[in-house]
């Protein structure tokens, strides 16, 4: 190995499990430091106390701070740590924020030094009925990042300073209130609402999961991104029809330019603007399997290459048998008809409290079907049995395709 040149020795260890490099770092003296890049491109901090170790002198290396690419970290309250490492951290590429509502603001302007950082999560981790995460700090940390690619947000709570037609209504809708001390954004003033991510021109893939969609400038806000990726979950504190509502807004904005599409709510009626351009479309287990047909008919006009349902366990003879009407119908209306449609895919979610053998027949003729229409497919024949006293199944809102 040490007679290998330098480019060589990184490509092998690229390859292999971090154990491995581990292990081969310790052989000698020589090669540790071709293992250096790989044993520390990935950290995970679990909490703000580790965080605050991981960052004091003398834990970490100051010069193995440039070999951070991908960074999980977990925070509450002061976030001097990470701002440290933001600031030293050049290489970085991917951030996952898991939060415990709301820390300080201080840690922005970190976010304009951030010039490798594409994909950035950001998750509140805490009850947001007690501790929510204020839609104002999530954008303007957004917004500061030079050339964001990906945004993934899940459980943001929308401010009483943006979201004042929501105080003393019904239903009860989470608030952030005491978040008026957020600066203005250099370049989005006051607008530190969730529409206001439309502006961020780099932006390409958005995910907004689990958080209050309602907010009518949606349809208002500059939309300055050109999105390829849309991901949008309902909120759980809001009826089907508002929230079905919200995500046909956001729809009729970012539309034409979308190459992909996760659909969480059933479709009665085709989009108000085309989706020119749209690819890959993912249906939630939340659209019922006897609203399939109408919600995949709905989205005719758009050059539909790739079709995935996710669908609960109990719900897979449904959905196998809802996408088998499809293809009839596709079938008997002609290549005008979904012509571009090459693959479908049936993902499954929950644990079976039917029998399996059920399952396994509607897949076997779904996939039998897909075959005589030279279509691909990946449906699954065997689905994990519920556990013993496991209850009822619960519905989360996050759906990941």
């Amino acid at each position: 190995m040490d007679s290998l040149p330098l480019e060589l020795q990184l490509a092998i260890i690229d390859n292999l499990a971090l154990n491995d490099v581990k292990a081969l770092s310790t052989v000698n003296r020589h090669i540790y430091p071709a293992c250096l890049p790989s044993m520390f491109s990935g950290i995970k901090i679990a909490d703000s106390g580790q965080l605050v170790a991981f960052t004091s002198p003398g834990n970490f290396p100051q010069a193995y701070y440039r070999y951070i690419r991908q960074l999980n970290v977990g925070i509450a309250g002061p976030v001097g740590s990470l701002v440290t490492i933001l600031q030293k951290a050049t290489a970085l590429s991917r951030l996952v924020i898991r939060a415990q509502g709301c820390f300080d603001h201080a840690v922005i302007p970190a976010f304009a030094q951030t010039a490798s950082l594409r994909h950035l999560t950001i998750i509140n981790e805490a009850d947001e009925i007690t501790a929510p995460l204020s839609e104002r700090l999530v954008v303007a940390i957004a917004a500061s990042v030079p050339e964001l690619h990906t945004l993934h947000l899940e459980r943001i709570s929308r401010s009483v300073l943006t979201a004042h037609d929501l105080v003393g209504k019904y239903p009860f809708v989470p608030l952030v209130t005491g978040d008026s001390d957020i600066p203005n954004h250099p370049r989005l003033g006051s607008a530190l609402n969730l529409p206001s991510l439309l502006s961020i021109a780099s932006l390409r893939h958005l995910t907004i999961r689990d958080s209050h969609l309602g907010d009518a400038m949606w349809t208002q806000a500059p939309v300055l991104c050109k999105l390829e990726m849309l991901d949008v979950g309902p909120c759980v504190h809001e009826p089907p029809t508002s929230n079905s509502l919200a995500i046909e807004r956001i729809m009729s904005v970012v539309g034409p330019s979308l190459s992909s599409f996760s659909l969480p709510t059933a479709l009665a009626s085709p989009p108000p603007k085309p989706l020119p351009h749209l690819r890959s479309l993912h249906i939630s287990p939340f659209v019922a399997p006897d609203e399939v047909v109408e919600t995949v008919t709905a989205l005719a006009a758009s050059p539909i290459e790739s079709l995935s349902v996710q669908c609960f366990a109990d719900d897979l003879s449904d959905a196998c048998g809802a996408l088998e009407t499809f293809l009839a119908l596709r079938a008997d209306r002609g290549p005008a008809f979904f012509g571009k449609l090459a693959r479908i895919d049936v993902d499954v979610v929950g644990e079976s409290e039917a029998l399996e053998y059920e399952h396994e027949k509607a897949a076997q003729k779904l996939q039998a079907f897909c075959r005589n229409l030279h279509l691909m497919s990946d449906v699954p024949r065997k689905l994990k049995p519920k556990s013993r006293g496991a209850g009822d199944r619960l519905r989360s809102n996050s759906c990941a395709f």
